[in-house]
Protein backbone atom coordinates (compact mmCIF):
# COMPACT_ATOMS: atom_id res chain seq x y z
CA UNK A 1 0.00 0.00 0.00
CA UNK A 2 1.34 3.44 -1.24
CA UNK A 3 2.62 5.88 1.72
CA UNK A 4 -0.49 8.06 2.23
CA UNK A 5 0.86 11.43 1.59
CA UNK A 6 1.33 14.42 4.39
CA UNK A 7 -1.05 17.49 2.16
CA UNK A 8 1.01 21.30 3.74
CA UNK A 9 -1.74 23.87 4.16
CA UNK A 10 -0.62 27.00 4.93
CA UNK A 11 -2.72 29.25 7.37
CA UNK A 12 -2.46 32.70 9.67
CA UNK A 13 -3.86 31.99 13.10
CA UNK A 14 -7.26 34.16 12.25
CA UNK A 15 -10.57 33.00 12.86
CA UNK A 16 -11.11 32.89 9.09
CA UNK A 17 -9.04 30.01 8.86
CA UNK A 18 -10.86 28.30 11.77
CA UNK A 19 -12.48 25.18 9.64
CA UNK A 20 -8.38 24.46 9.48
CA UNK A 21 -8.19 24.05 13.39
CA UNK A 22 -11.63 22.21 13.71
CA UNK A 23 -10.83 19.70 11.24
CA UNK A 24 -7.08 19.36 12.24
CA UNK A 25 -8.73 18.19 15.92
CA UNK A 26 -11.14 15.83 14.57
CA UNK A 27 -8.70 13.93 12.94
CA UNK A 28 -6.45 13.96 15.80
CA UNK A 29 -8.50 12.67 18.13
CA UNK A 30 -10.02 10.19 15.28
CA UNK A 31 -13.48 11.86 15.44
CA UNK A 32 -12.71 12.04 11.24
CA UNK A 33 -10.63 9.55 9.54
CA UNK A 34 -8.63 10.12 6.22
CA UNK A 35 -8.07 7.05 3.93
CA UNK A 36 -5.99 9.18 1.41
CA UNK A 37 -4.28 11.55 3.11
CA UNK A 38 -2.78 13.36 6.23
CA UNK A 39 -3.21 16.64 7.20
CA UNK A 40 -0.40 18.90 7.14
CA UNK A 41 -1.09 22.64 8.83
CA UNK A 42 1.26 24.50 8.42
CA UNK A 43 1.31 28.53 10.40
CA UNK A 44 2.78 31.41 8.67
CA UNK A 45 2.87 35.23 10.37
CA UNK A 46 1.33 37.11 7.59
CA UNK A 47 0.04 36.95 4.23
CA UNK A 48 3.32 37.76 2.30
CA UNK A 49 5.21 34.83 3.70
CA UNK A 50 1.74 32.57 2.43
CA UNK A 51 2.02 34.05 -0.80
CA UNK A 52 5.44 33.31 -1.31
CA UNK A 53 5.35 29.52 -0.05
CA UNK A 54 2.58 28.93 -2.52
CA UNK A 55 4.34 30.53 -5.41
CA UNK A 56 7.85 28.27 -4.69
CA UNK A 57 5.55 25.18 -3.82
CA UNK A 58 6.47 25.33 -0.23
CA UNK A 59 2.78 24.39 0.36
CA UNK A 60 0.24 22.18 -1.28
CA UNK A 61 -2.53 24.57 -0.61
CA UNK A 62 -3.31 27.07 1.89
CA UNK A 63 -6.28 29.39 2.97
CA UNK A 64 -5.50 32.90 1.77
CA UNK A 65 -6.76 35.90 0.64
CA UNK A 66 -9.07 35.42 -2.46
CA UNK A 67 -7.33 38.84 -4.00
CA UNK A 68 -4.28 37.17 -3.38
CA UNK A 69 -5.09 33.66 -4.39
CA UNK A 70 -6.25 35.71 -7.90
CA UNK A 71 -3.15 37.67 -8.42
CA UNK A 72 -1.31 34.74 -7.72
CA UNK A 73 -3.17 32.46 -10.65
CA UNK A 74 -2.62 35.82 -12.85
CA UNK A 75 1.11 35.15 -12.35
CA UNK A 76 1.04 32.02 -13.64
CA UNK A 77 1.51 30.07 -10.17
CA UNK A 78 -1.02 26.82 -10.99
CA UNK A 79 -3.28 26.94 -8.05
CA UNK A 80 -7.24 26.35 -8.22
CA UNK A 81 -9.43 27.66 -6.02
CA UNK A 82 -11.79 24.62 -4.30
CA UNK A 83 -13.88 26.42 -1.08
CA UNK A 84 -14.38 29.64 0.56
CA UNK A 85 -12.99 29.31 3.95
CA UNK A 86 -16.14 31.15 5.56
CA UNK A 87 -17.59 34.48 4.56
CA UNK A 88 -18.02 38.44 6.49
CA UNK A 89 -15.72 38.35 9.80
CA UNK A 90 -13.34 40.94 9.93
CA UNK A 91 -14.23 44.36 11.59
CA UNK A 92 -12.56 48.47 10.94
CA UNK A 93 -11.46 49.41 14.60
CA UNK A 94 -10.96 53.27 15.79
CA UNK A 95 -8.52 53.94 17.41
CA UNK A 96 -10.06 55.37 20.83
CA UNK A 97 -7.14 57.65 21.04
CA UNK A 98 -7.84 59.45 17.20
CA UNK A 99 -10.86 60.63 18.11
CA UNK A 100 -13.05 59.61 15.09
CA UNK A 101 -16.89 59.61 15.21
CA UNK A 102 -17.40 59.57 11.07
CA UNK A 103 -15.78 58.32 7.79
CA UNK A 104 -14.29 61.30 7.32
CA UNK A 105 -12.05 61.80 10.37
CA UNK A 106 -9.74 59.28 9.14
CA UNK A 107 -8.68 61.97 7.20
CA UNK A 108 -4.80 62.83 7.66
CA UNK A 109 -4.62 59.60 9.84
CA UNK A 110 -3.27 56.46 8.80
CA UNK A 111 -4.78 53.30 8.54
CA UNK A 112 -3.74 49.80 9.24
CA UNK A 113 -4.03 46.58 6.04
CA UNK A 114 -3.35 43.28 6.14
CA UNK A 115 -2.60 43.43 2.64
CA UNK A 116 -2.47 45.11 -0.53
CA UNK A 117 -4.96 42.85 -2.56
CA UNK A 118 -7.26 42.27 0.20
CA UNK A 119 -11.05 42.65 0.71
CA UNK A 120 -9.89 44.49 3.72
CA UNK A 121 -8.29 47.44 1.44
CA UNK A 122 -11.80 47.33 -1.15
CA UNK A 123 -14.24 47.70 1.91
CA UNK A 124 -11.94 50.86 2.92
CA UNK A 125 -11.24 51.91 -0.35
CA UNK A 126 -15.14 51.97 -0.75
CA UNK A 127 -16.27 53.54 2.63
CA UNK A 128 -13.41 56.51 1.85
CA UNK A 129 -14.42 57.09 -2.10
CA UNK A 130 -17.88 57.37 -1.16
CA UNK A 131 -17.29 60.17 0.97
CA UNK A 132 -14.66 61.48 -1.55
CA UNK A 133 -12.02 60.90 0.21
CA UNK A 134 -8.87 59.07 -1.43
CA UNK A 135 -6.69 56.47 0.54
CA UNK A 136 -3.11 55.32 -0.54
CA UNK A 137 0.50 54.58 0.33
CA UNK A 138 2.47 57.49 2.13
CA UNK A 139 4.67 57.76 -1.13
CA UNK A 140 1.49 58.56 -3.32
CA UNK A 141 0.12 62.00 -3.98
CA UNK A 142 -2.90 64.00 -3.15
CA UNK A 143 -3.87 61.00 -0.80
CA UNK A 144 -5.97 61.82 2.24
CA UNK A 145 -6.18 58.62 4.33
CA UNK A 146 -2.40 57.04 4.56
CA UNK A 147 -2.58 53.17 4.24
CA UNK A 148 -0.27 51.22 5.99
CA UNK A 149 0.58 46.90 5.42
CA UNK A 150 1.25 45.37 8.72
CA UNK A 151 0.65 41.52 9.63
CA UNK A 152 -2.88 41.05 11.44
CA UNK A 153 -1.06 39.99 15.03
CA UNK A 154 0.58 43.09 15.20
CA UNK A 155 -1.68 45.64 14.45
CA UNK A 156 -3.23 45.30 18.28
CA UNK A 157 0.13 46.23 19.72
CA UNK A 158 0.65 48.87 16.95
CA UNK A 159 -2.62 50.58 18.37
CA UNK A 160 -1.72 50.28 21.73
CA UNK A 161 1.62 51.81 21.62
CA UNK A 162 0.62 54.75 19.25
CA UNK A 163 0.17 57.44 21.98
CA UNK A 164 -0.28 60.58 19.42
CA UNK A 165 -3.46 58.52 17.79
CA UNK A 166 -1.44 58.99 14.35
CA UNK A 167 -2.99 55.30 13.71
CA UNK A 168 -6.82 56.45 12.84
CA UNK A 169 -7.46 52.11 12.91
CA UNK A 170 -7.28 49.10 11.13
CA UNK A 171 -9.22 46.87 8.93
CA UNK A 172 -8.43 43.02 9.74
CA UNK A 173 -9.82 39.34 10.32
CA UNK A 174 -10.92 38.71 13.59
CA UNK A 175 -9.85 37.79 16.29
CA UNK A 176 -7.41 41.02 16.43
CA UNK A 177 -10.30 43.52 16.62
CA UNK A 178 -12.33 42.18 19.55
CA UNK A 179 -8.66 41.68 21.39
CA UNK A 180 -8.15 45.19 20.91
CA UNK A 181 -11.50 45.89 21.85
CA UNK A 182 -11.42 43.70 24.52
CA UNK A 183 -8.38 45.82 25.96
CA UNK A 184 -9.86 49.13 25.60
CA UNK A 185 -7.59 50.72 22.80
CA UNK A 186 -10.25 50.62 20.34
CA UNK A 187 -14.00 50.95 19.62
CA UNK A 188 -15.95 49.10 16.25
CA UNK A 189 -16.10 51.54 14.12
CA UNK A 190 -18.06 49.02 11.13
CA UNK A 191 -18.45 45.32 10.78
CA UNK A 192 -17.81 44.24 7.50
CA UNK A 193 -20.95 42.24 6.85
CA UNK A 194 -22.58 45.95 7.10
CA UNK A 195 -20.26 46.63 4.16
CA UNK A 196 -21.02 44.20 1.95
CA UNK A 197 -23.43 41.04 3.76
CA UNK A 198 -21.76 37.71 3.27
CA UNK A 199 -19.15 39.01 1.45
CA UNK A 200 -16.08 36.15 0.35
CA UNK A 201 -12.22 36.97 2.07
CA UNK A 202 -10.83 33.92 2.22
CA UNK A 203 -9.89 30.91 -0.16
CA UNK A 204 -9.40 27.77 0.03
CA UNK A 205 -6.16 26.52 -2.63
CA UNK A 206 -4.21 23.68 -3.67
CA UNK A 207 -1.99 23.63 -6.33
CA UNK A 208 -3.25 22.06 -9.64
CA UNK A 209 -0.42 19.10 -9.51
CA UNK A 210 -1.55 17.80 -6.34
CA UNK A 211 -5.04 17.86 -7.25
CA UNK A 212 -4.20 16.01 -10.31
CA UNK A 213 -2.38 13.56 -8.28
CA UNK A 214 -4.36 13.02 -5.36
CA UNK A 215 -7.83 13.74 -6.36
CA UNK A 216 -9.20 11.46 -3.10
CA UNK A 217 -7.11 13.36 -1.18
CA UNK A 218 -8.26 16.97 -1.90
CA UNK A 219 -11.89 15.59 -1.43
CA UNK A 220 -11.46 14.45 1.93
CA UNK A 221 -10.04 17.93 2.52
CA UNK A 222 -12.96 19.63 1.17
CA UNK A 223 -15.63 17.32 3.13
CA UNK A 224 -14.33 18.00 6.35
CA UNK A 225 -13.65 21.40 5.73
CA UNK A 226 -17.45 21.77 5.15
CA UNK A 227 -18.03 19.85 7.32
CA UNK A 228 -16.20 21.44 10.32
CA UNK A 229 -17.98 24.90 8.74
CA UNK A 230 -21.36 23.69 9.51
CA UNK A 231 -20.12 22.57 12.97
CA UNK A 232 -18.71 25.89 13.60
CA UNK A 233 -22.21 27.56 12.86
CA UNK A 234 -24.04 24.93 14.96
CA UNK A 235 -21.60 24.80 18.04
CA UNK A 236 -19.87 27.87 18.82
CA UNK A 237 -19.52 27.37 22.30
CA UNK A 238 -17.20 24.16 21.43
CA UNK A 239 -15.76 25.50 18.18
CA UNK A 240 -14.66 28.61 20.48
CA UNK A 241 -12.72 26.78 22.81
CA UNK A 242 -11.00 24.61 20.28
CA UNK A 243 -10.36 28.11 18.20
CA UNK A 244 -8.84 29.66 21.33
CA UNK A 245 -6.41 27.05 21.29
CA UNK A 246 -5.74 26.58 17.66
CA UNK A 247 -5.16 30.42 17.30
CA UNK A 248 -3.59 31.25 20.81
CA UNK A 249 -6.61 33.33 21.76
CA UNK A 250 -8.92 33.80 24.72
CA UNK A 251 -11.77 31.65 24.25
CA UNK A 252 -14.06 34.63 25.04
CA UNK A 253 -12.79 36.60 22.31
CA UNK A 254 -13.63 33.91 19.67
CA UNK A 255 -16.67 32.97 21.19
CA UNK A 256 -17.85 36.49 20.74
CA UNK A 257 -16.40 36.59 17.48
CA UNK A 258 -18.59 33.47 16.18
CA UNK A 259 -21.74 34.71 18.01
CA UNK A 260 -22.32 38.59 18.36
CA UNK A 261 -23.99 38.99 16.22
CA UNK A 262 -24.28 35.54 14.64
CA UNK A 263 -23.77 36.86 11.40
CA UNK A 264 -20.37 38.37 12.10
CA UNK A 265 -18.17 35.54 10.13
CA UNK A 266 -20.12 32.80 8.81
CA UNK A 267 -18.79 29.17 7.48
CA UNK A 268 -21.90 27.08 6.53
CA UNK A 269 -21.47 28.57 3.30
CA UNK A 270 -18.03 28.12 1.40
CA UNK A 271 -19.62 26.85 -2.31
CA UNK A 272 -17.30 29.35 -4.32
CA UNK A 273 -19.32 32.47 -5.68
CA UNK A 274 -17.62 33.27 -9.39
CA UNK A 275 -19.60 36.39 -9.20
CA UNK A 276 -18.21 37.31 -5.99
CA UNK A 277 -14.66 37.05 -6.83
CA UNK A 278 -15.81 38.92 -10.32
CA UNK A 279 -17.13 41.88 -8.15
CA UNK A 280 -13.92 42.07 -6.27
CA UNK A 281 -11.44 41.76 -9.20
CA UNK A 282 -13.36 44.14 -11.28
CA UNK A 283 -13.71 46.97 -8.63
CA UNK A 284 -9.73 46.55 -7.83
CA UNK A 285 -9.24 46.92 -11.69
CA UNK A 286 -11.28 49.93 -12.39
CA UNK A 287 -11.32 51.74 -9.29
CA UNK A 288 -8.63 50.99 -6.95
CA UNK A 289 -6.08 50.24 -9.89
CA UNK A 290 -4.29 47.79 -7.83
CA UNK A 291 -5.27 44.59 -10.38
CA UNK A 292 -4.09 45.26 -14.28
CA UNK A 293 -6.01 42.64 -15.81
CA UNK A 294 -8.76 40.06 -14.98
CA UNK A 295 -8.34 36.45 -14.80
CA UNK A 296 -10.43 34.03 -16.01
CA UNK A 297 -12.49 32.22 -13.50
CA UNK A 298 -13.92 29.45 -15.19
CA UNK A 299 -9.98 28.03 -15.07
CA UNK A 300 -9.35 29.23 -11.67
CA UNK A 301 -12.56 27.99 -9.63
CA UNK A 302 -13.10 24.59 -9.31
CA UNK A 303 -16.56 23.55 -8.58
CA UNK A 304 -16.68 19.88 -8.37
CA UNK A 305 -15.08 19.70 -5.10
CA UNK A 306 -17.58 21.46 -3.26
CA UNK A 307 -20.76 20.01 -5.04
CA UNK A 308 -19.54 16.76 -3.95
CA UNK A 309 -18.53 17.91 0.03
CA UNK A 310 -22.29 19.30 -0.46
CA UNK A 311 -21.03 22.93 0.08
CA UNK A 312 -23.81 25.31 0.46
Amino acid sequence: MAEKPAIKIGYLKITDHLILGISDLSLKKGLEKFEHCTLEPVVKIGWNEIADALSAKALDGALVLAPTAMDLFKAEVDIKLLLFAHKSGSVLVKNKKANIEKIEDFAGKTVLIPYQLSIHNMLFHKLLSEKGLKPGRATEKDIDVTLEVVAPFQMPEAMEFDDEGIIGGFIVAEPFASQVIAQGHGEEFSLSKDLWPGHPCCVFVMQSEIIEKHPEAIQEICNIFVKSGFAIESQPGPASIIGSDFLSQDKEIIKKVLTQPPDRITTGELFPVKEDLDTIQKYMMDEMKIMTSLIDLDRFVNTEFAKNAGAK
